[in-house]
């Protein structure tokens, strides 16, 4: 049998997206690319697509959606430093994810309730304002 790709191993979507820690199983890794929430080089595929070295994936995880190039190949899962040896994050994806994160931080700090209960002179100053501007 030959093998056109020379040394390189032949692994699945869903193998190497579980080998590279974005699921935590293989099951849930194959659900995520039939749901569509993974694109390989920007088109839905099948969880037995044999993933190549560059190639471009994009994933969509709850509010973040990572754009990540593949550097290796493993069928393998071991520890976080080596999964993030299987790929990298494109510049564009992590720029897009700081300020959405930064957007959802700032609107959940202006819905936060206050730290603590109103004291009885705090009452008094909020009476006065709303008497004061008719509220």
């Amino acid at each position: 049998m030959a093998d056109n790709h020379g040394d390189e191993p032949r692994v699945r979507l869903d193998k190497w997206l579980w080998a590279a820690r974005f699921y935590k199983t293989r099951n849930l890794a194959k659900a995520a690319i039939e749901g569509g929430k993974v694109h390989y080089n920007n088109q839905r595929s099948k969880p037995g697509k044999l993933v190549e070295t560059g190639a471009r994936v994009t994933l969509r995880m709850g509010w973040q959606e990572k754009i990540v190039i593949v550097d290796s190949l493993s069928d393998r899962r071991r520890g976080a430093p080596e999964a993030r040896a299987l790929y990298h994050e494109t510049e564009d994806s992590i720029k897009r994810n700081e300020d959405l994160a930064w957007q959802r931080k700032t609107m959940q700090a202006a819905q936060l309730p206050p730290a603590r209960r109103p004291t009885k002179k705090d009452r008094r100053d909020i009476q006065r304002f709303r008497e004061k501007h008719g509220l």
